[in-house]
């Protein structure tokens, strides 16, 4: 079982990722684990690329959390048995992102590296509302959706979302 999970930060994806894996007993690959050195510092490319590329070399199965087009994104998209896609509006994830400050304000998630604590700052709610999701963006997922169709979930909101989690016996 292959399951990559897309879309807009603060929808969600990796709270869904690590429940998938705890479920299906496999491997999950947080991609912003992957990219984040401690203290918000970006991880050289190449070995970004190489992590992840051994990570998809050496299970066979998986849940992958995260955009990062440049992190074998197609690779991941065709390999995927299962897409699921968060495109929540921007309003609801700037509101999961509040929460989420709230509830881990000076800690690290599990799903982030070790030492770059939960912050919220300019740039920040800059990509949630605006830059990430630029025309660019929502073409790619809007192209993953078409050339996918037939192992794509959309998911757009809190109550799908539920539904998701029940359907799949998934804790919430």
């Amino acid at each position: 079982m292959r399951i990559a999970i897309i879309g807009y930060s603060g929808s969600g994806k990796s709270t869904l990722a690590s429940r998938l894996g705890e479920k299906y007993g496999v491997e999950v690959l947080y991609l912003d684990k992957v990219h984040w050195l401690p203290g918000w510092t970006e991880r050289d490319r190449r070995e970004e690329l190489s992590i992840t590329q051994e990570f998809l070399d050496k299970n066979s199965s998986w849940v992958i959390d995260g955009n990062y087009s440049k992190s074998f994104y197609e690779r991941r998209m065709e390999e995927a048995d299962s897409i699921i896609f968060m495109n929540f509006n921007r309003f609801s994830c700037l509101k999961r992102i509040l929460k989420r400050f709230k509830n881990n304000k000076g800690k690290t998630r599990d799903s982030m590296t070790e030492g770059c604590n939960e912050k919220i700052d300019a740039e920040f709610l800059k990509w949630i509302l605006w830059d990430g999701r630029t025309k660019k963006h929502k073409n790619r997922f809007k192209d993953t959706v078409n050339r996918y169709k037939n192992k794509v979930t959309v998911i757009r909101n809190g109550r799908e979302l539920t539904k998701y989690y029940n359907e799949h016996g998934l804790k919430y």
